[in-house]
């Protein structure tokens, strides 16, 4: 049996909820409720991190092989439109190449996510940021020589 408390939250919840489907697509609802890609990777070979203008921090956590993105997650101290920007992000990212993550930009998370309200479009633009210094970090990485000798003359 419920608690008066517990009833009054899951009401308050489904409200929030109902106001929200009334400014925002299904898709951005869902990536809100149910961040998917939400969460940190162990020993990620790239990690970036964005303070937007809001001042919202977004975190993007790579694993690639063999030049590809076999996994990418992120963590964000957010509203709802950053986590699902970033939720969108990563799952975009996920099975390209690094070269081809680099062209996801602000307009095709704004596409994929249905659109967001003006207000909120910069949390697109911070996930292809924070998407953009992730991999910029892995080419770092990669292209950093070993032993600290660069072998140039």
């Amino acid at each position: 049996m419920k608690s008066d408390f517990d009833q009054v939250m899951e009401e308050m919840q489904a409200s929030i909820i109902e106001d929200a489907r009334k400014l925002y697509s299904e898709t951005v609802i869902q990536r809100w409720i149910n961040p998917r890609q939400m969460g940190e990777i162990r020993d990620p070979q790239a990690h970036g991190q964005v303070m937007g203008p809001c001042g919202d921090t977004l975190e993007i956590f790579l694993k690639i092989e063999g030049g590809r993105i076999i996994d990418a997650r992120f963590l964000t101290s957010g509203c709802m439109t950053t986590i699902a920007a970033g939720c969108m992000a990563c799952e975009l990212a996920i099975g390209r190449s690094t070269g081809e993550a680099f062209t996801i930009g602000q307009e095709l998370i704004l596409e994929k996510l249905g659109g967001l309200p003006k207000e909120s479009e910069h949390c697109a633009l911070l996930a292809s940021n924070t998407l953009r210094a992730a991999l910029s970090d892995y080419l770092e990485k990669r292209d950093r020589p070993r032993n600290g000798l660069s072998g140039k003359k």
